[in-house]
């Protein structure tokens, strides 16, 4: 059994949204980063990206099998279940996901500063 995914695994004021090195839509970052440890289903995902309407979702997981970031995986049942998994390809983004988190946490002030300086509130 797999740990839960924590619900406050993307804090809203993460730099994740400031940062100017993008990983596909807006959710495509933060999805690659719910299936590092595993398989996930639907639900499952929705509970860390509480702002993504299922649509939206829905959307972002088709890109990301599209582009062969993930795979989606049907089990036949009464009750249908689905999961979806990082490929190699997809988990080969990590590293450079984490390169880039990390270059947006040290340089957070200077992102947040150059913000308000053109008009957007911290």
């Amino acid at each position: 059994m797999r740990e839960p995914l924590d619900p406050d695994m993307f804090d809203p004021v993460c730099p994740s949204g400031l940062t100017p090195i993008r990983f596909g839509d807006k959710w495509y970052g933060m999805i690659i980063r719910c299936l590092e440890h595993g398989p996930r289903r639907f639900s499952e995902l929705r509970v860390p990206l509480r702002g993504i309407s299922a649509k939206v979702l829905t959307r972002s997981l088709r890109a990301l099998e599209r582009d062969g970031m993930i795979t989606r995986t049907a089990y036949p049942g009464p009750v249908q279940r689905v999961e979806y998994d990082l490929t190699p390809l997809g988990r080969s983004l990590l590293e450079p996901m984490a390169a880039a988190c990390a270059w947006a946490e040290k340089h957070w002030e200077e992102l947040l500063d150059a913000r308000e300086a053109a008009g957007h509130p911290r």
